[in-house]
């Protein structure tokens, strides 16, 4: 699912002093940095928001859909931690070449790989089950989230071109739609949208991280856009992806002018903002200010969705 490499930033941090790193995590929290608990509640949001969404326009009540909100936020949760896993599991024989991943448990030997691979199969085995409780059309749009992100993703594109980060933000945008569609397999405009939001962010999120850690990536072998063309062309597409985000709301005039105008102002703000310190800051300082700008434009268009709703 959505590989928000940023999220495990601060959960691997502790691997940079050495060795002795390996004594300061427990069993949990190497349990959580293997299934990526950042990423898994980062996808919970979007999720949710889907399912209340095709609620709202469904004209449905939550508390009459308790059992499908269980199903759904559970299954969903457990098909991206298993995802997380299988990544960890393929990954092995690279993380320890960049800093970011360095302290994974698959990396540390805290977890056996066989450990790792059969929680990444039985994770995401019952989750999909949990969904096809909600709807078939929901366990389907999880399975192509599971298979683009391990396969399509992690074994395929993201060794070999730079065209990864798009083919990755397939798998990280399918959330929205599990929700709506535990809910109404009928996938409306609005689930559509959802989904399109969430595929154009990921671009510009992604590069700016790729921007950060371009030496690692290199490192690693991982042809990322900064490493194969140049921090000038990664910063010109950053640019062209957020441009992409600019009419998306509109599509969403149902939930009203005050969420308009404020996913408006995000899209406008996030563009303006690159925009004038294109070419004042220095590359990595202005990587690093679109990817914080980046973590609280999703956070803010999803809640704000939801609130919309509420008013």
């Amino acid at each position: 699912m959505n590989d928000t490499r940023a999220l495990e930033e601060t959960t691997i941090s502790a691997s940079n002093n050495g060795p002795h790193s390996i004594e300061k995590t427990s069993l949990w929290q190497d349990f959580l940095a293997t299934i990526k608990i950042g990423i898994v509640n980062s996808n919970l949001i979007t999720a949710f928001t889907g399912f209340w969404l095709a609620l709202y326009f469904n004209g449905k009540s939550f508390l009459g859909a308790l059992d499908l909100a269980f199903f759904s936020m559970i299954g969903t949760a457990m098909i991206i931690a298993g995802a997380c896993s299988l990544n960890n599991y393929v990954d092995r024989d690279i993380d320890h070449l960049m800093e970011r991943t360095k302290g994974r448990p698959t990396v540390t030997g805290r977890f056996n790989p066989v450990t790792v691979l059969l929680m990444g199969v039985g994770f995401t085995l019952t989750g999909l089950l949990m969904l096809m409780i909600t709807s078939v059309t929901a366990a389907l749009i999880g399975l192509v989230g599971v298979v683009t992100y391990v396969f399509f993703y992690t074994m395929w594109s993201k060794r070999l071109y730079t065209i990864n980060t798009v083919v990755g933000s397939v798998s990280g945008a399918v959330p929205p739609l599990i929700g709506w569609a535990a809910v109404d397999s009928n996938l409306h405009i609005v689930a559509w949208v959802l989904f399109l939001i969430m595929f154009i962010w990921q671009p510009p999120h992604f590069l700016a991280l790729a921007m950060r850690r371009c030496e690692e990536y290199r490192a690693a072998g991982i042809p990322m856009l900064p490493v194969v063309h140049g921090f000038e062309i990664t910063k010109r597409q950053i640019m062209i992806w957020i441009a992409c985000l600019m009419p998306l709301p509109f599509y969403l005039h149902g939930l009203g002018p005050i969420f308009l105008g404020l996913a408006t102002l995000l899209n406008v703000g996030w563009l303006f903002l690159g925009g004038i310190k294109y070419k004042k800051m220095e590359d990595t300082k202005w990587a690093s200010m679109m990817f914080v700008y980046s973590l609280n434009y999703l956070t803010i268009m999803f809640v704000a969705m939801v609130i919309a709703t509420l008013i």
